[in-house]
């Protein structure tokens, strides 16, 4: 039997990875740090110098950023011709809508009909692991790729077509304004309750389930409001990277003689206002989700989930399930109304300096966009590293029956190469960096809101409040692992 490891985000463990890796295909591994108690410094120095460097940075924004400088129309510079070409060309285009929407199909397969163990099938790495982990990065570095990937818009292209050639019509309805994001913020948290509080999430069979009911959300949405106007803000995977997506240095932009790509300054793409309904909610589940999956492997929550599931686990263990699954549900909801009410908060204290009555919440909603990338990175840095490896075989095994079909079902992973120091360092550096990001972005749409520096830097006060609240409850939480 292949040592292979069960995917998911929830309760895998990064110090123990090489003996997990040799322990048989159900050894979990975990994306946290694996303790920092060896480190060369004590632990509580880091949280205090985090602190530091966000305070020390506030005070540089203050002297030295006295007017906006972020915009996403000024200082772009199109891609050379050649290049642009190649980027938009309806060929490429086409290439990467079959290879995603064949991805989809091949990991539904392995999910509905390979093997029902999750560290011999193809689908639970892939899903919680290639796509939900790694096409970060890749958002953040290129731009938006996951359009040209997305394998609902794929198909319901294709469709689209082939009912445009058959000389059909169809009308679609025009989405409502005040629903907003609401759907892709329910998408989202529904994504975030199957990987954090259902008690076994990495389970092919509950996966192909929950691909069959997403893809039949998604393409009656799009039937419903048009292709364009759901993905904007009905599917949760498009809105989540399309956000991530602005923080890139690249972005395609239409103008009059055509769409092109275009490179900008890193972080200009989070300046726009965010008036649409439900965007919010939706930064807040991308952030609040992240921040319970680490509190939920602190030693105090499970304890509590232990002492109450005590006295019913052993007479009657289904009970007992959902007991747990009642407390994460609540845990998680916690943990994103949080989010949301510190937010509001510190927009509640800059809009009392403003002096106006106007709701400021849409204003500084790029700031946080950086954040939720850090706390991502932070978490989930080790778990991409290490998980990701024991993608090479499964490609040639997607269905767990013993086949070899692109010759890499005997590529050994290598599960140690990840100190829990090393990775305690990326993670500090990871949240320090993204915090200051978002301070930045803060501090630049307050310089444009009002002409006064020093007003600006005063309304920003309670948004350092929150920088520092966010940094060290995430390296705290990172620290109970």
């Amino acid at each position: 039997m292949r040592a292979r490891t069960v995917p998911g985000r929830a309760g895998w463990a990064v110090g123990a990875a090489a003996l997990v890796a040799l322990a048989g295909p159900q050894a979990a591994l975990a994306h946290g740090i694996g303790g920092i108690k060896d480190l060369p410094v004590p632990g509580w120095l880091f949280l205090f110098g985090g602190a530091t460097v966000l305070v020390v940075s506030f005070v540089a924004l203050g002297v030295l950023w006295t007017k906006p400088r972020l915009d996403p129309d000024a200082d772009v510079r199109p891609l050379p011709p050649g290049l642009q070409r190649v980027i938009l060309s309806p060929a490429l285009h086409i290439v990467l809508q079959i290879f995603g929407a064949g991805l989809l199909v091949l990991v539904w397969t392995a999910a509905a009909f390979g093997t029902g163990s999750p560290g011999d099938n193809l689908a639970p790495t892939f899903v919680y692991v290639l796509f939900w982990l790694g096409l970060v990065p890749l958002v953040v570095l290129l731009g938006n790729v996951w359009s040209a990937l997305n394998p609902w818009k794929a198909i319901a292209d294709a469709g689209a077509w082939l009912w445009r050639r058959t000389g059909g019509e169809w009308a679609v309805h025009e989405y409502p304004e005040w629903l907003g994001r609401w759907p892709a913020t329910l998408l989202l948290f529904a994504f975030t309750v199957l990987e954090l509080v259902y008690t076994d999430p990495a389970s092919p069979r509950v996966l192909a389930i929950a691909i069959l009911i997403y893809s039949w959300v998604t393409w009656l949405g799009m039937l419903a409001f048009g292709r364009a106007a759901w993905l904007e803000n009905g599917d949760g995977f498009s809105v989540y990277f399309g956000l991530l997506a602005r923080i890139a240095p690249f972005a395609v932009r239409e103008r009059p003689s055509g769409r092109e790509v275009v490179v900008r300054a890193p972080l200009a793409g989070l300046v726009p206002r965010e008036e649409r309904p439900g965007t919010l909610a939706f930064v807040a589940v991308m952030l609040g989700s992240v921040a319970f999956d680490g509190f939920s492997r602190a030693s105090w929550w499970l304890d509590q989930v232990v002492s109450i599931q005590a006295p019913i686990a052993v007479d009657d263990p289904a009970l007992a399930d959902l007991v747990r699954m009642g407390l994460n549900f609540a845990g998680l909801v916690a943990a994103i109304g949080l989010v949301a009410f510190a937010y509001l908060a510190a927009v509640r204290a800059a809009q009392a300096v403003v002096g106006r009555q106007v709701s400021l919440a849409g204003v500084f909603l790029g700031s946080l966009i950086p954040i939720a990338l850090v706390y991502a990175v932070a978490h989930y840095f080790s778990l991409l590293v290490i998980q990701s490896q024991f993608a090479l075989p499964l490609i040639s095994d997607p269905l767990g029956r013993g086949w070899d079909l692109l010759g890499t079902a005997g590529i050994q992973p290598s599960p140690a190469s990840l100190s829990p120091n090393a990775t305690w360092y990326v993670q500090v550096a990871a949240l320090v960096l993204g915090h200051v990001a978002g301070l930045v972005v803060a501090h630049d749409r307050a310089v444009a809101l009002v002409r006064s520096p020093q007003v600006a830097t005063r309304t920003q006060y309670a948004m350092l409040a929150l920088m520092v609240f966010y940094t060290v409850g995430g390296m705290w939480l990172l620290s109970q692992d």
